[in-house]
């Protein structure tokens, strides 16, 4: 039995009955499986970030002025570093680590399974996974701003090496294995040699 849809003649997707088989032990039925031993370097990564992003959202709801006040300290000590605006930009870019840490990660989990069910070679698997995980060092960019930027001043902080090491390769990264994905996807490059 096979099921054919089609998209406009450009994309057809063919389902085929999977056999199922007996997991040992239990005597069910196995539907689907995903081996994720090639995807694992990444999804490291990616849950790292995760943690990183759920953390300081429980640290905010815990105690806010904490960060505030880290805030309000650099920049009496600092005061020439520092406009009217400073204090609450620099408090945004901690809420900014947060929001990058947890939407980055929901996303390359998706993406990292879309990795692990195409059918890229197990090496550029394990690559663009890999590739895709690094992406998560965005949001620490964010996290680095604002611990630099009370003592040295959001421009500084903003163009600080680390800010610009963690921005280029996690946005570099995430668009390198994004591309290889979508290639594989989309056009059927960098597939596994199937012997006929």
């Amino acid at each position: 039995m096979e099921f054919i849809w089609q998209f406009r003649n450009h994309l057809k997707v063919t389902l085929y009955p999977v056999p199922c088989r007996r997991i040992p032990k239990t005597g069910h039925k196995e539907i689907m499986s995903i081996h994720l031993s090639h995807i694992k370097s990444g999804l490291t990564l990616v849950l790292i970030s995760l943690i990183l992003g759920i953390s300081l959202g429980f640290s905010f709801g815990l105690s806010e002025d904490l960060f505030k006040d880290f805030v309000a300290r650099g920049i009496a000590v600092n005061p020439d570093l520092a406009d009217a605006k400073s204090q609450d930009k620099i408090w945004r870019y901690a809420q900014r680590a947060h929001f990058h840490a947890t939407g980055i990660a929901a996303f390359s989990i998706g993406l990292l399974l879309l990795v692990a069910i195409s059918k890229l070679k197990p090496g550029l698997k394990k690559l663009t996974s890999l590739f895709i995980g690094l992406g998560s060092f965005y949001p620490f960019a964010w996290l680095s701003m604002f611990l630099l930027a009370p003592s040295i001043g959001r421009g500084p902080a903003h163009s600080h090496m680390i800010t610009e090491t963690l921005t280029y390769l996690g946005v570099g990264s995430l668009s390198l294995g994004l591309l290889i994905l979508l290639t594989n996807l989309f056009l059927g490059g960098l597939s596994e040699t199937q012997d006929t």
